[in-house]
């Protein structure tokens, strides 16, 4: 199993009145190293073409993060993913946020994501293509 860490940095602007990191900036991490997965992993950096690429059309149907353990102060942080889930037309993507020097959980959770039709906008499989790029990252019981 592999998974996919990106380091983001922690800036002042993204604390709390009591110097904590504010609870929606988890995501915005989160979301920022899945779009390096996509990016680095996946090789989607760029304009797509949809013959190429008919697995980038997908929207998230669940976000849940459990909060561990605060970020405090500017710094940085490792963000930690890995897919924990490929089913038919949905993929859920599990993550950990983590400082630089411990394996100890700021917080965790996970996404899910569905595979659309663009113009329909209902579920569709994804490709044998995808299921075997993504298939190295799928570890069930966490990373």
């Amino acid at each position: 199993m592999r998974f996919h860490e990106s380091i983001h940095g922690v800036y002042f602007d993204d604390l709390d009145a009591l110097q904590i990191l504010h609870n929606a900036k988890y995501l915005l991490l989160f979301e920022r190293t899945i779009g390096s997965f996509w990016t680095r992993a996946m090789g989607w950096g760029g304009v797509l073409s949809e013959s190429d690429s008919p697995d980038r059309y997908h929207l998230v149907r669940t976000n849940e993060i459990e909060y561990l353990r605060p970020v405090t102060g500017i710094g940085e942080v490792r963000v930690r993913i890995w897919v924990a889930k490929l089913g038919r037309s949905s993929l859920t993507f599990a993550f950990r946020i983590l400082p630089m020097d411990e394996d100890v959980d700021h917080a965790r959770g996970r996404r899910v994501v569905v595979c659309v039709d663009p113009q329909a906008r209902t579920p569709v499989p994804w490709s044998d293509a995808f299921r075997q790029r993504v298939t190295p990252y799928l570890l069930a019981d966490g990373a």
